[in-house]
């Protein structure tokens, strides 16, 4: 029988997975590999964590029945609204979990990567929190096209540094922080924002954010008598939300996964960042995964017009439940994206952060029945994401969603 929940002694998820690393990293990442578990399951870390969720961070979110949504695709919707949290995302669970941790390894030095700016902006936060230096890694074009959280991340303390290479995007600031973790091993620890990078980071991001599943199984089961769904949708960049929503389902063959990828402007139109389809298996972050690229190993260059998943790979997790059929992928362009995060504005007084567009969209390209239980994972707020949906509204009047 294939298990999803957890990784082998190695880190791997079926054929995806390890840790593909530098021996300069080697002892920063064997250091965190052979104490992280530990340190989770101590009594006094779970304590301190569950009352950061619950008293800074303001869990439990809530499980909203979008009524109208419901009567539009004829199922019955929930959205879990990770976008209540503090900083608006669901970023914040990690960035919590991993900064406990990181005191208790005695680190005095934060870095992070981030895309959209939601983990860069929950990093900030935790070290404002806990007095640490942070330094967050964002590529030059998103910290253009997400000044908003650039913004919150100057204000909480933060340095943020451009990276300039390449598509001067998520996967580039992923490289420099990188780069700076190797110059800096002894007192730094790298909070890495997704289910990505070298193994132990996927599980660890996986079980932090598991909170999400967590909650959901509770909530479900007071509004519907029963705590599985029977679809669970999520958008899927490197995947830390979808990991979190999936998490308590993975074994669970009854609840349907299906995962929102980003196909930009088509998946034959050379920008997209649709993984799944483009990709094929190769290194990327120090992990074997799924990523895009040329027939000679070098990176395809994605384009999403949402920051959070404008990246070329997955997370080794998602790779391996996309391979193996246990969650099924479909494409979400941007066009599509931003006509959902407009309906939901209209239908449900609620606006999503483009990411989380991308796993409502899928409601278009399936069908339910009216009995059917489906969950959308609300990842995120929009506010960040105002100044590119606002190039869209002429064009949404055309959409038919009526006020």
């Amino acid at each position: 029988m294939t298990r999803y929940q957890q990784p082998d002694d190695h880190g791997y998820y079926g054929e995806f997975g390890g840790a593909w690393i530098p021996e300069m990293l080697h002892r920063n990442v064997e250091e965190l590999r052979s104490r992280y578990r530990d340190i989770m399951d101590d009594p006094d870390f779970q304590q301190e964590f569950r009352r950061l969720l619950r008293d800074y961070v303001g869990r439990p979110t809530p499980l909203w029945f979008a009524e109208r949504l419901s009567q539009r695709y004829g199922c019955r919707i929930f959205l879990k609204r990770e976008d209540l949290n503090h900083t608006g995302a669901h970023k914040i669970n990690n960035t919590i979990g991993q900064i406990l941790l990181a005191r208790r390894l005695g680190k005095r030095r934060i870095i992070a990567e981030t895309g959209a700016g939601q983990h860069g902006v929950a990093t900030a936060t935790v070290c404002a929190l806990m007095g640490m230096p942070c330094i967050v890694y964002m590529g030059a074009v998103d910290i253009e096209r997400q000044a908003p959280n650039v913004a919150r991340m100057k204000m909480l303390g933060a340095e943020v540094r451009p990276a300039t290479s390449g598509s001067q995007t998520l996967k580039d600031a992923t490289n420099e922080a990188i780069r700076d973790w190797i110059a800096h091993p002894e007192d730094t620890h790298y909070i890495i924002g997704s289910v990505v990078g070298p193994h132990p980071y996927p599980d660890m991001v996986a079980r932090f954010q598991s909170v999400i599943s967590e909650e959901l199984r509770v909530q479900l089961r007071e509004q519907t008598g029963s705590e599985t769904p029977d679809v669970l949708i999520a958008c899927v960049g490197g995947g830390s939300n979808a990991a979190g929503a999936f998490y308590h389902y993975l074994e669970d063959a009854s609840v349907r996964l299906i995962a929102a990828e980003a196909a930009g402007l088509g998946i034959d139109s050379g920008k997209s960042a649709a993984t799944s389809v483009l990709g094929s298996k190769g290194i990327i972050h120090g992990s074997r995964t799924l990523l895009m690229q040329t027939p000679d190993g070098q990176i395809v260059e994605p384009h999403s017009i949402s920051a959070g998943l404008d990246y070329p790979g997955i997370g080794p997790l998602h790779a391996h439940l996309i391979r193996t059929g246990r969650a099924e992928v479909v494409p979400i362009t941007d066009e599509e994206a931003v006509q959902a995060g407009f309906r939901l504005t209209r239908l449900e007084g609620i606006i999503p952060a483009l990411e989380s567009a991308h796993a409502l969209a899928v409601l278009e390209h399936r069908r339910f029945r009216p009995d059917d239980v489906v969950v959308v994972n609300l990842s995120g707020r929009g506010d960040k994401d105002l100044a590119t949906y606002m190039r869209f509204l002429d064009g949404e009047k055309r959409d038919g969603v009526k006020e």
